[in-house]
């Protein structure tokens, strides 16, 4: 009977040795991208504010980031740029405008390299225009990025913007709203205030906005 049982577990125990070696043997996955949270509602020691003259403060109230409307740009920076990735990603946030006409989300951020930025504003000009500033120098009402939302006032939007070396892409909601070719192109903020804002982070311009649920992601690169 020892002999019958020695037998029957040979073989069982020689397949799993070669499912074994064969499990080591196979190439792992990646793992999948790790979000950032770059605000969590709880703390904004992670970002700077930056008072370009007459800028509003920024306060954290009820787990929403406030930037308080001022006489021109208000913001933050965030401090840990250099530690996060400059392409291949996607920035997703929630942002209202509370009071103002102009745009409550001006979401600044790297292409590239720290020192190659650029700007998607949404609600500028008036309250409607949403684009990139800048492309070939021209900003975000000037260039093909360019069109006219309607943004109501308390109401939450959901924002994506996405960079990679090839092209920037920015969804309102489920909408896509920009989808820009930008090999052989100058990318830039606008020559002025937001130019102390760089490399990452969120301004308003002559509005009061709240900002929530701030996250970076990064995206596989394209083959």
């Amino acid at each position: 009977m020892a002999a019958t049982m020695k037998h029957l577990f040979l073989p069982v125990l020689l397949l799993l040795g070669t499912a074994f070696a064969a499990e080591e043997s196979a190439p792992k996955k990646p793992d999948a991208p790790k979000e950032v949270i770059l605000f969590d509602g709880k703390t904004l020691d992670d970002w700077e504010m930056v008072d370009v003259g007459g800028s509003g403060i920024v306060e954290l109230v009820d787990g929403e980031m406030l930037i308080h409307q001022g006489e021109g740009v208000s913001g933050a920076v965030y401090k840990k740029a250099d530690k996060l990735p400059t392409t291949n990603y996607e920035i997703t946030l929630e942002a209202k405008r509370l009071q103002g006409v102009d745009f409550f989300v001006g979401l600044t951020v790297p292409v590239g390299d720290l020192k190659t930025c650029c700007t998607f504003i949404c609600g500028g000009w008036g309250g409607a225009v949403t684009g990139i500033s800048s492309i070939n120098n021209f900003d975000a009402s000037e260039n093909n990025t360019s069109t006219y939302q309607r943004y109501e006032d308390d109401k939450w939007y959901r924002i994506r913007l996405r960079v990679t070396p090839h092209n920037l892409s920015a969804w309102i909601g489920d909408e896509q709203v920009v989808d820009e070719d930008i090999v052989d192109k100058k990318i830039s903020v606008r020559a002025g205030p937001i130019e102390s804002y760089l490399p990452l982070s969120l301004t308003n311009f002559n509005t009061t906005t709240a900002i929530r649920n701030i996250k970076l992601t990064p995206v596989a690169p394209q083959k």
